[in-house]
This record gives C-alpha cells, structure tokens and sequence, in this order.
C-alpha cells in the first residue's frame, strides 16, 4: 500500500524553492517603485530621481534636470522589446505635438547592445533625445520592472504620472496634456 503523503521529488522541491525565491525577490526589489505608485495613488507628486547618463549617439552626458522647466515624457526602452517597437511611433507623434508647448520625450534605452538601440532609432525615425543606461541604474531609481515603462515630469522635475508597461493616446492624452497646461 502505497502512504497518501509520498515525499516530494528533490526536483519540485527546488523547483518550489526557486519560485517562492523570486517571490521573495520582486517583493523586496519593488519598492522604490510602490514608493512613486502610492504617492501617486494619494495625489502626491514625488521628485524624479536624478539621472545623468551619456547619450545615445555620443556627444556626452545629459541629466534630467537639464530639462527642467519642460515638462518630459521620459521612457524606458529596449530595442528587443516588442511592445516597445509598437509604442515608439506615438511616442514620435507626442515628442511633435509637445514640443512647441514646451515638452519632450525623452528614451532611455536599457539592457541594450549600442548598435541594436541606434538601429532601432534609425528605424523607427526617432528624433526625441536619447539617453543610454548601460547599468540600468537609472531605471531602478525609478522602480522600472519591465520595458516600457513611462513617466510624466512635470516643469518642477516631479513624477505627475507613471505607466508601467506601454503606452497608448489615451494614456497620454490623460497623463501629459493637463500637465501641459499647468504654468505655460
């Protein structure tokens, strides 16, 4: 007769080891990210963080307080990412539509060979700044999780808005337009 509670095989065993492990993980390692997302949620705007990074086609650093005073789009972007080839022509049409009311888009490729970024840059006709975090240590000040993912700045370098995941109009009618408006 065979017991009713056989002993798990070494390999479930590792294998629900190794699941409750990466639990473990994305729950400590997130956050900075609830950080931004409640404050949000309670109607505060948080300072971004500071990020200084080189450029994508070369030509130096830029940081994101050399856009203060515009309201950024900043986006976290890798050219492997499907959903991130599908949102980048909009993200081309808002970096048009904005730009002459004082906003921006701003990428942040990462987790990305330099050539595959710069090709798909090419691809895609992107003319908004580029910036390249190689570390990603950008994207964890900013609790980034996955690719894309999208933040609105607004004038004073403060988080008005987050998208984790892509972006559509609606998203960004909702999120960048009233913050447009605010001190123009």
């Amino acid at each position: 007769m065979r017991p009713l509670l056989a002993p798990f095989p070494a390999a479930v065993a590792l294998g629900v080891a190794a699941v409750l492990g990466l639990l473990a993980y994305g729950v400590t390692s997130s956050g900075h990210s609830q950080t931004i997302d409640d404050a949000l949620a309670d109607g505060r705007r948080v300072p971004a963080p500071a990020v200084n990074l080189q450029r994508l086609e070369g030509g130096g650093a830029a940081s994101l307080s050399d856009y203060r005073g515009k309201v950024v789009v900043l986006n976290f972007w890798a050219s492997w990412c499907a959903p991130c080839r599908d949102e980048s022509p909009l993200l081309q049409r808002w970096h048009t539509r904005i730009r002459s009311r004082g906003g921006t888009v701003l990428g942040v490729n990462a987790l990305d060979v330099r050539s595959d970024a710069r090709a798909f840059v090419r691809e895609y006709g992107l003319t908004y700044p580029m910036l390249r975090d190689g570390s990603t240590n950008s994207g964890e000040a900013f609790g980034v999780v996955g690719y894309p993912e999208t933040f609105v700045i607004d004038r004073r370098g403060r988080i008005a808005a987050v998208r984790r995941g892509p972006v559509d109009g609606a998203d960004l009618r909702r999120d960048v337009l009233p913050v447009l408006k605010e001190g123009s």
